[in-house]
């Protein structure tokens, strides 16, 4: 099991960027596949974007492609999302998850989870 806490939510303007970290603890971080997920007021945990343990790869939902970047730095063992171009319907609590899965974009297959950080968009 590996320790996630995260950091740097909170509230932005609309058009506004943000950056969410989350440092892990642990044996075998660098080997994980980490990713982001989010949930909204109402709404489904929904994923976000993910990187393999290299770095090597990415993979994005659909809504947030060309606004925000995911990103780690192993040495730090931290992983980060990079949020640009925030909308209002970006609002939501932001978790990072670590999973030992090559690829994985199901938040069933994660196995630690972080305790979210909020993340609220408005003017």
């Amino acid at each position: 099991q590996v320790q996630l806490v995260e950091s740097g939510g909170g509230l932005v303007q609309p058009g506004g960027s943000l950056n969410v970290s989350c440092t892990t603890v642990g044996d075998y971080v660098t080997s994980y596949t980490m990713a982001w997920f989010r949930q909204a007021p109402g709404k489904e945990r929904e994923f976000v974007a993910t990187i393999t343990g290299s770095g090597a790869s990415t993979i994005y939902t659909d809504s947030v492609k060309g606004r925000f970047t995911i990103s780690r730095d192993n040495g730090k063992n931290t992983v980060s999302l990079q949020m640009n171009s925030l909308k209002p319907e970006d609002t939501a609590v932001y978790y990072c998850a670590a999973t030992r899965l090559v690829v994985a974009t199901k938040s069933g297959l994660y196995d630690d989870w972080g305790q979210g950080t909020q993340v609220t968009v408005s003017s």
